[in-house]
């Protein structure tokens, strides 16, 4: 029974998502409020949370070389709403043209809603004789509102809702790991299928120049002898060559993890990585993989899908985790990781969504590695130590009371920095 939980959270919190998924989760918005408008687009205005508008401001629109919410949304405006998180696959020049004279003509606004909720987006459209209404609240692809004309066509409202206690209360770092040991690879083709995708974007970024090349200057130093040649290395070049992609408008998209590409990217590519060097077997490298995912899963609800503090942290534990796994790890050896990571890491504030986010990626990725790297030779942060607890479980739990009662302020402060520099680029 547990089995089929798993395999149903991996189905649910591994999604294909094209470019940063703030903005695509916009798009997405956008989109589905112009299927159901009567009429030809006249405005279209966006409310957005907070934490939306920091991760959605400064990181490139896929295909487009150009950033900006109101691009997502005059572009969500002719994409397909059936695509999700992909709704902007496909793009043509036409399209990027009849958006950006959408913009031009003042018919998109982009507004800071008073939603207290972190993850909040509500799009309204309106054409010469109809209005729409949608609003995407908690995940970025859950519509929990569709209204024409003041008429409600969908509201979640009608769906039965468990809590979000109730839909994870099965997992924990023993139910993981029994998982892990247990489970039939062959059921684990989500898995296989963020291994796939997210390597082939990392490749991408490896040979071309995006953003700032975190990922290929690491390794073209690896390939100059500048760097040595070894597992950790090659790591962060990867994993880091990934996120450059993505968040430079790469049109590739990636697998996510919890809402995100990054913290998809970030637990998948380091693990590829060590199994490349390492040599272990395929089936060592699904069972590392759905470790690393799933412990990403498991502390991302608890930690929030956004958050002051960056999720790139997160997904490099689950990483970690992986890695010590491939390297004949066991239980001890992951909790260890665990705690070496969450004694390391924490405290990385996210600042939006942008091109440096690959060096924040590259970080983690090392941390990830010297984290197993400890853990594989009995090393273990104790419980004297700052926010870390005898029990891992509990120092996960400390982590996300920092995440999600500590940085409110840090939050509001960050967001008050971005817009007031946006506000003076936009005056010059």
């Amino acid at each position: 029974m547990l089995e089929k939980a798993f395999l149903d959270i991996l189905d649910q919190e591994l999604v294909v998502a094209l470019g940063c998924t703030e903005p695509i989760a916009i798009a997405l918005a956008s989109a589905v409020a112009s299927k159901h408008l009567k009429g030809e687009l006249k405005s279209l205005e966006v409310y957005a949370s907070a934490n939306i508008i920091k991760n959605a401001m400064g990181v490139s629109i896929p295909g487009t070389g150009k950033t900006g919410m109101n691009l997502a949304a005059a572009l969500g405006s002719l994409g397909d709403s059936e695509r999700k998180l992909e709704v902007l696959c496909g793009l043509k020049d036409e399209h990027i043209s009849q958006a950006l004279k959408l913009i031009e003509e003042g018919k998109i606004q982009i507004r800071k809603s008073d939603n207290p909720k972190k993850l909040y987006i509500e799009v309204l459209a309106k054409s010469e004789t109809s209005t729409s209404r949608v609003i995407i609240e908690d995940r970025h692809t859950n519509i929990t509102l569709i209204e024409t004309d003041e008429t409600i066509v969908f509201t979640s409202d009608d769906i039965p809702q468990c809590s979000k206690s109730d839909e994870f209360s099965f997992m924990n770092i023993d139910s993981i790991w029994d998982f892990i040991q247990e489970v039939d690879v062959r059921k684990l083709t989500k898995v296989e299928e963020s291994i796939n995708i997210n390597k082939k974007i990392a490749d991408e970024g490896l040979l071309n120049n995006y953003g700032l090349r975190v990922g290929k200057t690491i390794y073209e130093g690896i390939l100059k002898g500048h760097q040595t040649n070894d597992p950790v290395n090659y790591a962060m070049a990867l994993t880091a060559a990934g996120s450059d992609a993505r968040m430079a408008g790469s049109s590739l998209s990636v697998m996510s993890n919890s809402g995100s590409g990054n913290q998809g990217i970030t637990a998948t590519l380091p693990v590829i990585a060590y199994w490349e060097k390492l040599g272990t077997s395929y089936e060592d490298l699904l069972r590392a993989t759905a470790l690393s995912h799933l412990v990403t899963i498991y502390i991302k609800t608890k930690f929030g899908r956004l958050s002051a503090l960056c999720g790139a942290t997160i997904a490099a534990t689950g990483a970690s985790c992986g890695i010590t796994y491939l390297q004949g790890g066991k239980k001890k050896e992951i909790l260890g990781a665990i705690q070496n990571m969450l004694g390391n890491v924490t405290g990385m504030l996210c600042d939006g969504a942008k091109g440096g986010c690959a060096l924040k990626v590259a970080t983690c990725t090392s941390a990830a590695s010297l984290s197993s790297s400890l853990a594989m030779n009995g090393i273990a942060i104790g419980c004297t130590e700052g926010i870390i607890d005898n029990d891992p479980e509990k120092t996960i739990d400390n982590l996300c009371l920092l995440s999600n009662e500590g940085t409110k302020e840090s939050d509001r402060i960050i967001l008050e920095i971005m817009l007031d520099k946006e506000n003076r680029l936009i005056r010059n």
